[in-house]
């Protein structure tokens, strides 16, 4: 009798490492990646308030804090986050503020310590520069808060843009100020750069101050 061959089973093909698709792929994910962060980069920020084209100086001034003098210019190669307000403000300062300490806080420790934050008083009546300190700290114990005569607050607030009056208030709180809401960003070469109206969330008053810290 004849014995009949047994077919050989085919041999099957090497198996491939899945080290070598992702020894082809990991440089195609870096190149990917590189592009996207490129792309960004090159993207024009959109900031979150009204920029300041062109070089508009920031006018110094020299107030006083609780802890002594204070000029605008000593915060040179700072990004100067400069807002106009008062301590009994029932809404818009607090929360300004509030908003303000949320962007700061959102920035790492270097970032941070390259922004100031400078509350100029507009009922310096009331407003102590004792008062103030104690109020700024509240938020963050790195802002400042800055009072001075009525003239002297009259001439910065002229200088900047800033309305404000007297209004009437209540028994309890007394007058109340009518006032601009919004928040002078000075960039790190002393130039007015950026307006950023009352409402603007911190992550986004964050990301404008990062890019202007860049």
């Amino acid at each position: 009798m004849t014995d009949t061959p047994i077919a050989e089973e085919p041999t099957p093909p090497p198996s491939r490492s899945p080290w070598r698709y992702a020894l082809v792929a990991l440089p195609l994910v870096i190149a990917g990646l590189v592009f996207w962060w490129g792309y960004n980069r090159a993207q024009p920020h959109q900031f979150s308030g009204a920029v300041i084209q062109g070089v508009s100086a920031a006018p110094d001034f020299t107030l006083s804090s609780d802890r002594g003098p204070v000029s605008l210019s000593d915060y040179e190669g700072k990004v100067v986050l400069l807002y106009f307000g008062y301590t009994f403000c029932p809404d818009v300062c607090p929360t300004t503020l509030f908003d303000v300490a949320g962007a700061v806080e959102d920035l790492s420790d270097d970032e941070a310590e390259d922004v100031q934050l400078v509350f100029v008083t507009i009922d310096p009546a009331r407003d102590t520069a004792e008062r103030l300190g104690q109020y700024v700290r509240h938020f963050d114990g790195r802002f400042v808060g800055v009072t001075g005569t009525e003239e002297e607050i009259g001439s910065v607030a002229t200088l900047y843009g800033i309305y404000y009056r007297a209004g009437e208030g209540t028994e309890a709180t007394g007058y109340l100020m009518e006032h601009t809401a919004t928040l002078l960003v000075v960039d790190r070469n002393g130039n007015l750069k950026l307006v950023i109206p009352f409402g603007v969330q911190s992550d986004a008053m964050a990301s404008d101050i990062r890019y202007m810290l860049r």
